[in-house]
């Protein structure tokens, strides 16, 4: 703002300044032209001979500057001096004005000219008149200052007036501060200040904001509260099992311990994957943009990498995957880790084979990746042995890409369906 208001003054000022000299040249210049004019009117032909009787009006009008010289001068049609002061050249091309020096002052001189006619003498009689500039000089300097004088005020005014409204505009801001500092940490709610319609933007983000802080916090407290309770059973089971291993001396019942402990141990591990998993798609729902990609790249990505992990349930998957692209926008990694779940979900509560879906767009503009198990799907009142997230994993992916789960009894068994907004060709 200072700035704006420096570069304004500093070009008020010049034109201040321009304006006052061409106001005060004006001025002056006009009695130059009178004085010679008048002297020019008084030009006589008397017997054949110019002569210049000059009226004593014609410098009442310069003694109006009375501490500037005057200089005039008549000359002739041949050139030559008939009266007035030996005056300094004009400046080559000088027009009816100019301006040189005459001794230590600069002087503005006018040229005025005066046709003649008569019997033996034709041409024009040339009138200069000048005048020292000290007095419009001055008058230029006052107008100069008066106008300053009046832009300054008025810029004083103008920045007083300018910093209240910086300080009136910016006090929704310290009130958006303090209600900010005033929350504590656990506090996510919107904020309910009062602010002018230009900062309602800027407010609504920042409740978006904090909401999207709020929903990453509480998927946070959801999963460390499910870890905790997934976790606690089978460690305590493991641990009970190692206990009676300690203690058992008959090979046979020892060998069937260490077998429970290895499937315990194995369930532990796939419950820590599938937390581990559902941590990583919390972290990406609100950090990863979302892509073009193909449903059915995504379905084969998740069948090779379970194959992988787990190469004896290779034999029991079958791809059934639309004949063109099935486009979708999402992230890849947070699709395949879903379908992945929902494969194993399959495998745990289904029987073989499970086969994995992927279907164009139905009418609704809607892409599907279904899993679809032999068997009756997941008993909610049977006990699971550490795999009960694979669900809640599927489902926190959809959300984000707008998307649902479903899931429900078909002819061929128990189908989980991921679905999900087309992207078009």
């Amino acid at each position: 703002m200072a700035l704006v208001l420096g570069l304004g003054g500093a070009g008020v000022a010049a034109a201040a300044w321009i304006y006052g000299q061409g106001a005060a040249r004006q001025a002056y210049d006009t009695l130059l032209i009178g004085t010679a004019q008048q002297i020019a009117q008084a030009i006589r032909v008397v017997d054949g001979a110019v002569s210049v009787d000059i009226p004593v009006s014609a410098f009442q009008l310069l003694a109006l500057a009375p501490d500037d010289r005057v200089f005039y001068a008549v000359t002739g049609p041949d050139g030559r001096l008939i009266t007035g002061d030996d005056l300094p050249p004009a400046p080559d091309g000088a027009g009816r004005f100019w301006s040189v020096a005459a001794g230590a002052e600069r002087a503005r001189f006018v040229r005025e000219a005066r046709p003649l006619a008569e019997p033996g003498l034709h041409g024009e009689v040339t009138v200069i008149v000048g005048q020292t500039t000290r007095a419009r000089d001055l008058l230029a300097a006052r107008i100069t200052r008066n106008a300053l004088i009046v832009t300054g005020l008025a810029g004083a005014a103008v920045a007083g007036l300018a910093i209240m409204a910086a300080r009136a505009a910016l006090r929704p801001l310290s009130r958006i501060e303090e209600a900010l500092a005033a929350r504590r940490a656990h506090d996510q709610s919107p904020l309910a200040v009062a602010v002018p319609t230009e900062l309602s933007g800027l407010v609504a983000t920042l409740n978006d904001q904090r909401a999207r802080v709020d929903r990453i916090l509480s998927s946070q407290r959801k999963m460390i509260a499910d870890a905790s309770h997934q976790l606690r059973t089978p460690i305590a089971g493991l641990r009970a099992q190692a206990e009676l291993a300690r203690q058992e001396t008959d090979p046979a019942r020892l060998a069937g311990i260490v077998t429970r402990i290895h499937g315990a141990a194995v369930d532990l591990s796939r419950l820590a994957d599938q937390l581990l998993s559902r941590s990583l798609i919390i972290h990406r729902a609100d950090a990863v943009s979302l892509v073009p990609l193909d449903l059915r790249a995504v379905a084969l990505d998740a069948a090779e990498q379970l194959c992988r992990d787990l190469p004896q349930a290779a034999g029991d998957l079958v791809l059934d995957l639309a004949e063109g692209p099935v486009s979708v926008r999402g992230d890849a990694l947070s699709l395949i880790e879903a379908a992945k779940n929902l494969i194993q979900n399959a495998l745990t509560y289904g029987r073989p084979a499970v086969t994995i879906r992927v279907r164009d767009a139905a009418p609704d503009g809607t892409a599907a990746l279904a899993v679809v198990g032999r068997g009756t799907g997941p008993d909610p009142g049977r006990p699971v042995r550490g795999t009960g997230l694979g669900l809640g994993i599927a489902d926190a992916v959809a959300r984000p890409h707008d998307g649902r789960l479903t899931g429900a009894a078909t002819a061929e068994g128990w189908q989980a369906a991921l679905l999900l907004p087309g992207a078009g060709p």
